[in-house]
């Protein structure tokens, strides 16, 4: 854990590289000591049908879902999603200057007895932390 969900509006394609984003988001999760690297994973998805405010196609949206694995402190939870969210701002600041954006994230905990795990990252990586 974290798991990111990026949902984005697809008339954001050509204006916001995604990848680049999902990058961003990937390292910032990195710096915070609460979030294992092995369990970081960020993937964003275009979503093709929405409508927003007035109906004006002009209108985007960029919304990240956070998950990670119950039993964290509140403050710690609050301070991680306070930093992605702040980098989220600072990566998209020039963009959303011109361009009408709503952006949104919200973190959630996972029940880890209900969410089974395996894989194999730890043994391919050196973990830094």
């Amino acid at each position: 854990m974290p798991h990111f969900q990026i949902d984005y509006s697809a008339n954001l394609e050509d204006v916001i590289n995604m990848g680049d984003f999902c990058e961003a988001v990937r390292a910032k999760a990195a710096t915070i000591e609460k979030f294992p690297m092995a369990g970081i994973r960020v993937r964003a998805t275009r979503v093709d049908h929405y409508a927003i405010a007035d109906g004006d196609p002009k209108h985007a949206f960029i919304d990240i879902s956070v998950r990670i694995r119950e039993g964290r402190a509140d403050d710690v939870k609050q301070a991680a999603i306070t930093e992605i969210f702040k980098t989220a701002k600072e990566f998209l600041a020039t963009i959303m200057a011109d361009h009408s954006i709503a952006l949104s994230a919200e973190l959630r905990d996972i029940d880890a007895a209900l969410s089974p795990k395996f894989g194999t990252i730890r043994d391919h990586i050196k973990e830094t932390k």
